[in-house]
């Protein structure tokens, strides 16, 4: 079950696409962020949605607001998809241990070994503001996202 709106956002450390890591607490007082899980890099669904906040990244990431999306893969592999693909920001790596920050959100399906579909909204005092989570092949709608900012 993933976290609900209201609570802490669990803390993590991330290698990012470049090997950087990345920390939630980093952004603490300075932005909101969007925290994006997604299953894997170079299929359909994953790819369609991360060009789509590509394509209208600056709603997503400006002087308040940070975007970060993690999936299960490989840091070398996100380094490749996002070279492709023209991803500017940052592709953390829950890889491993296997899923653990997925895992700590509520939205790693055992059965499949990977993130679902599941978004959160945090705040610059890291407490959880908005979520929602979609099953493997459904895509999530960016203009709820870009509602939920808005409120913030």
């Amino acid at each position: 079950m993933a976290i609900e709106v209201g609570s802490q956002a669990p803390a993590f450390e991330l290698k990012d696409n470049h090997g950087r890591t990345v920390t939630l607490s980093e952004f603490r007082g300075e932005k909101n962020v969007v925290l994006l899980f997604y299953p894997f890099a170079f299929t359909g669904v994953c790819t369609g949605e991360l060009c789509a906040l590509r394509d209208e990244l600056p709603r997503f990431e400006n002087a308040d607001t940070q975007l970060l999306a993690v999936s299960n893969d490989s840091i070398h592999t996100l380094r490749v998809f996002a070279e492709q693909e023209g991803l500017e920001y940052p592709l953390l790596s829950d890889f491993w241990p296997h899923g653990e920050v997925s895992r700590a959100y509520g939205v790693f399906d055992e059965e499949k070994g990977c993130a679902v579909r599941g978004t959160f909204i945090i705040d610059k005092e890291g407490v959880v503001r908005w979520s929602v989570v979609n099953g493997l092949p459904d895509a999530r709608d960016l203009k709820e996202y870009v509602t939920a900012l808005e409120a913030l």
